[in-house]
């Protein structure tokens, strides 16, 4: 079996990603470098030309409103998210723009009118794609982006009924909902070859385009298309057509704001990421001669991309194994490498739902503990809606 594509890159050790005082540290712990954090944003915004308008962060990353305030003092406003506990989170620590990309229905739909009231200074939209996910939005400030599947068959509209979106858009101005553009995620690329993901996003733009031709015929205006997750937004910044000035074209990586591993090896290194999120684990167990075992399971580091689900930095010797709920096998060379107590510091291959495992993240500042933050929108919401329930409806997560 050929070694994934994360596997083959090296991530060599920096010596200021070592936490001092490691001993008083419960593990494992999730360390975040704001240092790095400001790096990766600066990357971000050199490949948008500094122009921070153009990028509609998704926050399923970030998660802590640390990072948001840094997105935010970047000149960052334009955000995206999944939950509503992320929509509040992103109010509360300074966004002007917020889309909650997920089909909402019910209650769901009913709490964001909620925070629409509640922050009125924030300009909140959310996804559509079916009449009948229009109706909450009667008499509210809250606008609508109609979803446009590019292929993943996950939610959207496909490009080529363009009769259907047209007609959705009708039912927008008929019922006075505001019209905020497409939305258009092409996350089915990450695995692709550099070449192949070019060829196909552009193919898929090409297509977008012409849907937005159809809608301009039929006399409507298109006023945003958000495209691009991490692996395709250079691939969107390389489209021309999207330079037009019918239209504001926003990109909404969010996993560039910490990176993984899986994203380090998908972005070209000359752009200048680097992982600013680790997990700390210690080595607890060595059951066999070449395998020693850390506190890192898959309650831990997600296991949600496969397996190996990290890669332990500055040891590419080592090959993390399959995880159980709270151990990390870690194949090695013999027991020379690891030895019991020893601390390891794992790259994650997905760090967004590795951060949602968390409930504080350690910030470290050139190898020193500057702070414990909360991870703000870690989880959901209390699920109950109404104070007349028994339980008394905030918007804390459940257990805070």
């Amino acid at each position: 079996m050929e070694k994934p594509d994360f596997l083959l890159r090296e991530f060599p050790w920096d010596e200021r990603y070592r936490v001092a005082d490691a001993e008083h540290v419960l593990t494992p712990a999730l360390v975040v470098y704001p240092d790095v954090i400001a790096s990766n944003i600066n990357a971000t915004l050199r490949l948008l030309d500094g122009n921070a308008d153009r990028w509609r962060a998704h926050i399923k990353t970030a998660k802590l409103g640390y990072t948001l305030r840094m997105l935010v003092d970047r000149g960052i406003r334009n955000f995206k998210c999944a939950t509503t506990l992320e929509l509040v989170t992103a109010c509360r620590n300074g966004a002007a723009d917020v889309l909650v990309a997920y089909p909402l229905m019910g209650a769901n739909a009913e709490r964001v009118r909620e925070i629409s009231r509640q922050y009125r200074h924030v300009a909140l939209s959310v996804l559509a794609e079916d009449p009948e996910q229009l109706r909450p939005w009667q008499g509210t400030r809250v606008g609508v982006f109609l979803d446009i599947n590019p292929g993943m068959n996950r939610t959207g509209i496909a490009p080529a009924e363009s009769g259907r979106v047209v007609r959705l858009i009708g039912c927008l101005h008929e019922q006075k909902i505001e019209f905020r553009g497409l939305h258009y995620y092409d996350g089915q690329y990450g695995h692709a070859g550099e070449s192949e993901r070019m060829a196909g996003t552009h193919a898929g733009y090409d297509r977008l385009l012409e849907l937005v031709h159809e809608i301009q015929r039929n006399g409507f205006r298109v006023p945003e298309i958000i495209t691009a997750g991490t692996p395709t937004f250079p691939c969107s910044l390389a489209y021309k057509g999207f330079s037009s000035p019918d239209f504001v074209h926003r990109v909404s990586p969010g996993t560039v704001v910490y990176c993984d591993a899986t994203s380090l090896a998908q972005l070209p290194r000359q752009y200048g990421y680097q992982p600013a999120v680790l997990v700390m684990a210690r080595v607890v167990s060595s059951p066999a001669e070449d395998i020693m075992t850390c506190d890192a399971g898959h309650k831990t580091v997600s296991a949600d991309s496969g397996v190996p689900t990290c890669v332990v930095v500055g040891h590419p010797e080592i090959t993390p194994l399959s995880p159980s709920e709270e151990h990390l096998p870690l194949r090695t060379n013999g027991r020379n490498g690891l030895h019991l107590g020893e601390l390891v510091y794992l790259l994650p291959r997905h760090v967004c739902p590795t951060v949602n495992n968390f409930d504080a993240a350690l910030l470290v500042r050139n190898g020193h503990l500057e702070s414990v933050e909360k991870v703000s929108a870690r989880g959901r919401e209390v699920p109950l809606l109404h104070p007349s329930h028994p339980a008394e409806f905030d918007s804390r997560p459940v257990g805070a």
